[in-house]
């Protein structure tokens, strides 16, 4: 039996619309009330580094504004990969969220069989804070500015060391940017980490590191490490110039961000993005994180996304320049 024949006209088109609504009640309801329960941070690296306290910092305050507990689970592994997978895969209700950053961004070129597209598999919900890196020498190198260095190394070709915090990281890629800009050929000399790649540039043992300011700043203001130019602007260094000042179109920063599985309810995402938004903006966590080096920053999700695929892009052809091989 057609059963739009057993109902008024006007009040089967009532029903069908209610039907309709359904849907977005169910959304709206669902922003409303979230969360309802705790929510995971997956974090890429291990516990007491950058990436664990940032996250640990925005957890707090999360916890504090949304009443409910965020909590932090560190799950270190292939730059960031296995961490990143599990977000990918986990239910899309804004409960498994990720602190991403810009080694996922990288990632996407050096590791080629991963079982998830960044760019494709997340929803960007908040950007959260970026940090500029420095172009830095030992204190008795002979270049004391950008386009010394470059000569210097274009007269002593291919016998100049970069060091760098590991590769495929930060401090690699931005290096081997400035030597695609720059038309100059060092040796890549990886490190497990900061510390000891600026022990040797500090020795001479290196000759040149593009590293995260937070970690090169004493040693700088020590006058045992020369700083050349930063990669975007700072306050860290004042009077240092940008890199792009003498490589018209040079950028390079450090950045993090949440971000959720593909297809969190909107609603969710814009509530997250909303709170950590004013999170951002309190001046307690502004001075957190410049103390560990980073300034906060704030954007909508649509913004985020454009910067993920932007850097994916853009160190996809630094990797593919360099030959970089995941380790």
């Amino acid at each position: 039996m057609d059963f739009t024949m057993t109902l008024p006209r006007h009040r089967f088109l009532r029903l069908a619309a209610g039907a309709l609504a359904i849907p977005v009640i169910a959304q709206a309801a669902t922003a409303l009330d979230y969360p309802a329960r705790s929510v995971r941070i997956l974090v890429g690296y291990s516990a007491g580094g950058v990436s664990d306290i940032l996250a640990r910092l925005l957890a707090q305050k999360l916890s504090d504004r949304l009443g409910q507990p965020f909590v932090v689970e560190d799950r270190p592994g292939a730059a960031s990969n296995v961490a990143a997978d599990a977000v990918v895969h986990a239910p899309p209700d804004g409960y498994t969220l990720f602190l991403a950053g810009i080694s996922n961004a990288i990632n996407a070129a050096i590791y080629t069989h991963l079982d998830f597209n960044f760019v494709r598999d997340v929803a960007p919900v908040a950007l959260i804070s970026r940090s500029p890196l420095v172009m830095e020498v030992s204190a008795s190198f002979p270049a004391k500015t950008v386009p010394g260095f470059i000569a210097y190394a274009k007269a002593h070709p291919s016998t100049l060391n970069m060091g760098s915090a590991g590769t495929g990281g930060a401090t690699h890629v931005s290096g081997e940017l400035f030597q695609m800009m720059a038309g100059i050929k060092m040796l890549h000399v990886p490190y497990r980490g900061s510390p000891p790649a600026l022990a040797d540039l500090v020795a001479g043992r290196v000759q040149v590191m593009f590293d995260n300011v937070a970690s090169s700043i004493a040693l700088i203001r020590s006058g045992k490490l020369r700083p050349l130019a930063v990669s975007s602007h700072t306050d860290a260094l004042p009077g240092v110039p940008l890199i792009g000042d003498f490589l018209p179109g040079y950028e390079a920063y450090v950045w993090n961000g949440i971000v959720a599985p593909k297809k969190t309810p909107a609603e969710v995402v814009s509530k997250l993005n909303a709170t950590i938004g004013a999170i951002v903006a309190d001046q307690q966590f502004k001075t957190s994180l410049d103390h560990m080096g980073n300034t906060a920053v704030s954007d909508t999700p649509a913004e985020f996304g454009k910067l993920i695929a932007a850097d994916t892009e853009k160190w996809a052809r630094v990797v593919k320049f360099a030959g970089i091989k995941a380790e």
